[in-house]
């Protein structure tokens, strides 16, 4: 199994980090909570679509660019990385694929991303629904699409992900369990992705601190207590990474470990999140506990998209994989 990213995929991802860079930074962020100007939001989507990146699993028939998984995994890295304030995940990983499998009459509107498409979670709330037109429900039985919802955003702890609630159901897209198994996964593995992806934030804006803050005369990172919760933190993020991609690989290739190879990413992904969320705190001393400090956005992230993963799940199916008896209790 291959785990460095070809020469393609190298050159994708770093033209959406460059992109990122310049149209997403914590100012673009900030303006996506509540009461804030869309504008730059909106100018993101636009330059997202100038890459085509709506278009991307999608099959080349179809109007795609026919990329698969292993090629999607190290951009939704850096789509987690920016902590952008849109569906990306949902519409190009999830929605966009599904609604080509079934042939869907939206589907050339999807492509193109004159519509955005998000997906509820099984609590029936839809991670930046307040920014989509359509909402994918993946149920255990069917997949259906209706109208975003128009009523006013929930209050979560990170604000710029628009969370609303869909309670219409919507129209039947397919009830076939491969394409619903399938789905099902992208939406964890785009979970797991955007987690290392913050991870890999929070950890470049620790290190950055942690040396040029002085104290004693020295930078703080120079003291072997800072460099230790560092190395822990790193460590955990360098065994999720790998672990992501051979998820995506297996998942890419329909082999029969799929499901355990995703529960495997999201458990290692998370736990390096959390990890590093409370790492970065920590070392960033008083001013890594105020809430208005540009860490706040990832770190929050990280908390919104870890609460949604439910590892319980995860790690019971990972156990039915490798055959483990459940410990009385």
């Amino acid at each position: 199994m291959q785990f460095a990213l070809s020469e393609e995929q190298v050159a994708f991802r770093d033209a959406v980090r460059e992109l990122l860079t310049a149209q997403c930074p914590p100012a673009v962020l900030r303006s996506a909570w509540p009461d804030g100007d869309p504008a730059g939001v909106d100018r993101l989507w636009a330059a997202l679509v100038e890459l085509d990146l709506p278009a991307a699993l999608v099959p080349e028939p179809a109007g795609g660019l026919g990329l698969d998984e292993t090629d999607l995994v190290a951009l939704l890295e850096e789509v987690g990385r920016a902590a952008v304030p849109l569906p990306v995940a949902e519409h190009v990983l999830v929605a966009a694929p599904l609604l080509a499998a079934v042939d869907h009459p939206r589907l050339p509107d999807v492509v193109a991303g004159r519509v955005r498409v998000t997906v509820t979670g099984p609590d029936g709330l839809a991670p930046y629904g307040g920014r989509a037109d359509l909402v994918l429900t993946l149920t255990g039985t069917a997949a259906r699409l209706a109208p975003a919802p128009t009523g006013a955003v929930l209050p979560t702890v990170d604000g710029s992900r628009a969370l609303i609630r869909c309670d219409d159901p919507g129209d039947l897209l397919t009830t076939d369990p491969e394409l619903l198994a399938v789905s099902r996964l992208r939406t964890d593995l785009a979970d797991a992705a955007q987690l290392v992806g913050l991870a890999r934030r929070m950890l470049d804006l620790t290190v950055g601190y942690v040396g040029q803050r002085r104290q004693f005369g020295v930078p703080v990172g120079s003291f072997q207590a800072v460099k230790h919760h560092l190395a822990e933190a790193l460590l955990r993020l360098e065994l999720a990474v790998p672990t992501v991609r051979a998820a995506a690989w297996s998942v890419a290739r329909r082999t029969p470990e799929r499901d355990a190879d995703v529960s495997a990413a999201v458990l290692l992904a998370v736990d390096a999140a959390r990890t590093m969320a409370r790492t970065a705190i920590q070392c960033h001393g008083a001013i890594g506990y105020t809430v208005e400090y540009d860490l706040h956005l990832y770190a929050k992230r990280t908390w919104a998209v870890a609460a949604r993963c439910d590892p319980d799940a995860h790690l019971d199916r990972l156990a039915g994989a490798l055959d483990l008896e459940a410990v009385p209790t």
